[in-house]
């Protein structure tokens, strides 16, 4: 059984899937798997270097991030030559993980972009973690440092709320404490391990 996870910035997407790890629920973390896939020595990585020059390297010869990520966000055009990259590699993995799954286990995806990307219909049910947009600027302000503007043009470049509640089979809402979350990631989880037994989907 295939299930997208996502949420919105500092909704506490990262928690949940910490706390469905520690349940022993295989998770696939998209961000982590598009690092790997450009990490030094990497054919994803030369790619790279071929499409937009050796000077995003690090003395090390690693990717340079920050410069990555400053050209791709100012250049539609270069964001898209760079996804036509990575995509495909960390597709790849993804399904290579998938083939070393039992049958009939679950596998949840976490994916930040799932909603943007229209990919709900990939998943057999949608996670969404949700916190209303104060509690977001509170634990951006808190947590990060950022001040409640730049918090709140995080929040405004993102998917709309509604849009991502709209996308999802089950809320995961994140307003209390860690002792909540977990008992509402049990709960889930034990809603979609009935349904996956019986060959449904979550409502």
């Amino acid at each position: 059984m295939r299930v997208g996870l996502t949420g919105g910035v500092a909704s506490g997407k990262s928690s949940v899937s910490a706390l469905l790890r520690e349940a022993g629920v295989t998770v696939i973390d998209a961000d982590l798997l598009a690092r790997e896939v450009v990490e030094p020595g990497t054919p994803g990585l030369a790619q790279v270097v071929e499409e937009f020059g050796d000077h995003l390297l690090t003395a090390d010869g690693s990717l340079d991030r920050v410069a990555l990520g400053r050209l791709v966000f100012a250049d539609k055009s270069a964001r898209r030559r760079l996804e036509a990259i990575v995509h495909p590699l960390v597709y790849e993995r993804i399904a290579a993980l998938e083939a070393q799954l039992a049958p009939g286990e679950l596998v949840v995806h976490d994916i930040p972009l799932l909603v943007e990307n229209d990919r709900a219909g990939d998943f057999d049910a949608v996670l969404v973690v949700d916190a209303p947009e104060e509690v977001q600027v509170e634990r951006m302000v808190r947590d990060r440092g950022w001040s409640a503007g730049d918090a709140r043009a995080r929040i405004a470049a993102q998917v709309a709320r509604e849009r991502r509640l709209a996308a999802a089979t089950v809320v995961i809402e994140n307003t209390g404490t860690r002792e909540d979350l977990r008992h509402r990631v049990s709960e889930v989880l034990e809603e979609l391990r009935g349904e996956e037994r019986e060959g449904r989907a979550p409502h």
